[in-house]
């Protein structure tokens, strides 16, 4: 077989995993909404015989009564207070790590700047690593610091997606829910059953799960080797599920302790989105329309099938500099060659556009525009799926404006499923949006022409600042995952990127509970003949475009000076 065929076959291939993968997310949706929906209204399930006493005794203990609603404003306070009390909890156990138990290879307590940095990281759901896991931190810190924000991080973002819907459901009310009731239940009756199974899987697939410390082993060389065990399998199963991607390994899912199989590696895609894509069927269902979900979905799915075949098509095709030299064939550098180009290609696509940040592949690797649309992912607000609750609920902020362009273009006042969307949504809307490319492109600007900035990039050129524009979409976009050439473990970096991250969730999530206070005091309208149809092809095509348009307009220069930049030099003779 000539490489010429061998690269079509994996094209062949390639083609039918992505469209395999995409037909089962859609087939996901309404199981996975109907589960969200019943915690949504706060319903009974079936493990509420079994947990209900732990809920009740969580609510005992922090004298809370579930039934008693709040404002946006009680919401948010909440929700603030809470996630600084676990940031300095975090903080804590991350700085005292060398004096605590479970730490078999006796490893010191982390430096100040990184204590913070990682403690703000796993806090907002980013769970960017500027260390090497297994080198850094104990079992105990593994456990104990990170993990349980692997759970509350994302049960927080779907609390965030329900107080939204209730926004846009609500009739003529100030409240928006309880956001304490909405974290124990999202916690206890979906993200701890799902990992717990998760991670039955990936214990029978070969994932270990273990106290031990490491385990020796001969290769077939002879030379000895000391493999790094743990409670793998507990950490991989909740940072899938909950788009958390922070791994035990340095490595990440390119590991093969974290993804030892084909069939495991394609179950933990599937992970990735399966509840984002369940929430868009919630929130239909929610307003009480689930056409509104669908529609949401397929623009979804639109904006994440073309993102993905721009990558395969990349990847698979190679380095058009060693097609000149006779070597053509796909860009297997920095790739487990377990999966290839195809499976990298598509959890790169899928990672980034789902906020999850885990890698099979290392994305400083990639060719230029290979690299350019896991990037573009997530400078779009990571709304193609997005990570839970945070993925939908920033989609809806672009179905705002798309209705308020559609409102002008007839001159009439805008509505969205049943609400008048007037100026102070518009206004709080844009001003959530516009926080990702101040911080982005901001920091990206001044780690420039900083001497501490640029010492942190490890290519020169246009590939340097790929990795510093990298690093600043990921933390604010809080994604986690990196181009791995940019030394990020520094005083200025953790800095830097803390902040980000700090403003990219959370300067995000208040603007979003406002709208839901504004949205729910308001009467619903019935839709009418003037009404703009918001779930046929029209209203997708308008997402869409409108997605891609501020999107495009905001980080076209970056990325020229980035990715395009050394596509173009590429093509010329010219590699980083």
């Amino acid at each position: 077989m000539t490489s010429a065929d061998l690269v079509a076959g994996t094209t062949f291939a390639g083609w039918g995993l992505i469209a395999l993968f995409v037909a089962l997310c859609f087939a996901l949706a309404k199981p996975m909404g109907q589960w969200l929906f019943a915690l949504y209204e706060g319903r009974a399930t079936p493990l509420t015989r079994v947990l209900g006493p732990i809920e009740r005794g969580f609510y005992r203990l922090g004298g809370i009564d579930p039934a008693k609603e709040q404002n946006w404003r009680q919401y948010a306070l909440a929700m603030l207070l809470f996630q600084l009390a676990t940031t300095l909890a975090t903080y804590a156990v991350l700085r005292l790590q060398g004096v605590l138990p479970l730490n078999p290879r006796g490893l010191a307590g982390l430096s100040p700047d990184l204590a913070m940095n990682t403690s703000i990281s796993f806090v907002t759901n980013t769970n960017w690593q500027a260390y090497a896991g297994e080198g850094t931190l104990s079992n105990l810190s593994q456990m104990l610091a990170l993990v349980p924000h692997n759970f509350l991080s994302a049960a927080t973002g779907i609390a965030i997606a329900f107080a939204l819907f209730r926004g846009f459901a609500g009739r003529q009310t100030a409240f928006i829910g309880n956001f304490w009731a909405d974290l124990v239940r999202i916690t206890l009756y979906l993200l701890l059953p799902l990992a717990v199974v998760f991670a039955v899987v990936l214990v029978a697939g070969g994932v270990p799960q273990t106290f031990a410390s490491s385990v020796d082993a001969t290769t077939l060389e002879g030379a000895h080797q000391t493999l790094v065990l743990g409670p793998i399998a507990s950490q991989e199963a909740i940072k899938m599920v909950g788009t958390n991607g922070g791994g035990f390994f340095n490595a990440n899912s390119a590991h093969p302790f974290e993804n030892p199989t084909a069939l495991i590696n394609f179950l933990q895609m599937l992970s990735i989105f399966t509840i984002g894509v369940g929430l868009t069927w919630c929130f239909g269902k929610a307003v009480g329309d689930t056409r509104q979900g669908w529609a949401i979905l397929i623009a979804m799915m639109i904006l994440f099938v073309g993102g993905t075949a721009v990558v395969y098509w990349a990847e698979a095709g190679g380095n058009p500099l060693l097609h000149h030299a006779g070597l053509a064939g796909a860009n297997l550098e920095g790739k487990e060659v377990r999966f290839g180009a195809a499976a990298s290609a598509l959890f790169a696509a899928i990672t980034t556009a789902a906020s999850c940040g885990a890698v099979n592949a290392m994305h400083d690797s990639f060719t230029p525009l290979g690299g350019l649309i896991p990037l573009f992912n997530i400078e779009l607000g990571e709304v193609v799926v997005g990570g839970v609750g945070s993925g939908i609920y920033g989609f809806l902020l672009f179905a705002l404006l798309a209705v308020f362009i559609a409102g002008l273009m007839v001159g009439r006042t805008p509505e969205y499923v049943g609400k008048k969307i007037e100026g102070r949504e518009v206004k709080l809307a844009v001003l959530a949006i516009v926080v990702l490319p101040l911080c982005i492109l901001g920091g990206t600007a001044l780690s420039s022409v900083l001497a501490d900035g640029l010492a942190g990039p490890a290519n020169k050129g246009p590939h340097g600042f790929s990795e510093i524009l990298y690093a600043f979409t990921s933390a604010t976009g809080n994604n986690g995952s990196a181009f791995a050439g940019l030394n990020a473990n520094t005083p200025y970096y953790n800095g830097a990127l803390a902040v980000a991250m700090w403003i990219g969730r959370f300067f995000m999530m208040v603007p979003v509970l406002a709208i839901a206070g504004s949205l729910a005091q308001k009467k619903h309208t019935p839709e009418s003949a003037g009404s703009f149809p918001t779930t046929g092809p029209l209203w997708i095509g308008l997402l869409v475009a409108i997605v891609l348009i501020v999107g495009g307009l905001t980080f076209l220069p970056a990325l020229a000076l980035g990715p395009i930049a050394e596509h173009m030099a590429m093509l010329a003779g010219t590699t980083f």
